[in-house]
């Protein structure tokens, strides 16, 4: 089955919001690996606006699932990684300024970059992933930056998912079929939600891991944590096991 690697970075927005330490970001982290997610994913920032460096540090210890590591590697991030050495780390080109993540590598304009971080990063061994667009070149020319896996940036899929959710799909089938051929690990994350996470892994079955971050602390608020992880593990066994499932 599709793993479920709780994003818990909007927990920590929360909490910085008011200073102190409420809601407790490790307790949380504690608590999703209780309610069944089978990883933790954190993207600090430079100017650590949710998660803090040194909550990577607190988490990593405590945990008994996979540790996933997600940010630019820019020279302090790569520092922080290979401190820590979590399971995974995935390289996400974002700029310190954005507000999330809103695109994918230019794998052919940086494959010499990224195959030194991926090599240095393998070294130590952490696993790597790329996050890449859906878009058959970006993929091919991954694979050639020595990657273990991509993560396909689900955004547009999301987006277009009620007014054609086959059409919005389409682009992924193809980049995930090219991924396969060249080897390498599928996982995918962005705006994937209670409504079409199932469609996606049921389609594209060689999905590894999902990481859910805003819409699952999002939904959290009004079902609760524990509920929130359940639906979304329902959602990944009965996308393995059915071709039918009803939408929320």
């Amino acid at each position: 089955m599709t793993k479920l690697s709780v994003n818990i970075n909007k927990i920590a927005t929360i909490r910085n919001a008011r200073g102190g330490n409420m809601p407790d970001v490790l307790k949380a982290a504690i608590d999703c690996e209780l309610f069944g997610a089978q990883g933790i994913t954190v993207h600090p920032r430079p100017d650590e606006r949710h998660i803090r460096y040194s909550d990577v540090y607190g988490i990593y210890p405590l945990l008994q699932t996979e540790f996933n590591i997600e940010g630019n590697p820019i020279p302090q991030f790569i520092d922080l990684v290979l401190k820590v050495k979590p399971a995974q780390v995935t390289l996400v080109p974002d700029s310190h300024d954005a507000v999330t993540s809103n695109a994918g590598w230019d794998t052919k304009k940086n494959k010499s970059f990224l195959k030194e971080v991926i090599a240095e990063f393998q070294s130590h061994g952490i696993r790597t992933s790329v996050f890449v667009d859906p878009v058959a070149e970006m993929v091919f020319h991954a694979a050639e930056t020595g990657t273990d896996r991509i993560e396909l940036y689900t955004e547009a899929y999301a987006s277009q998912y009620y007014p054609d959710r086959g059409r919005a799909i389409a682009p992924y089938v193809d980049a995930a079929r090219i991924a396969t051929q060249n080897g390498l690990g599928i996982n995918a994350g962005h705006d994937l939600d209670l409504n079409n996470l199932w469609y996606l892994v049921r389609t594209i079955p060689e999905i590894l891991e999902v990481s859910i971050g805003h819409a699952l602390i999002s939904e959290a608020l009004y079902l609760g944590l524990e509920k929130t992880i359940h639906l979304y593990l329902q959602q990944l066994k009965q996308a393995e096991s059915s071709d039918h499932f009803k939408v929320l």
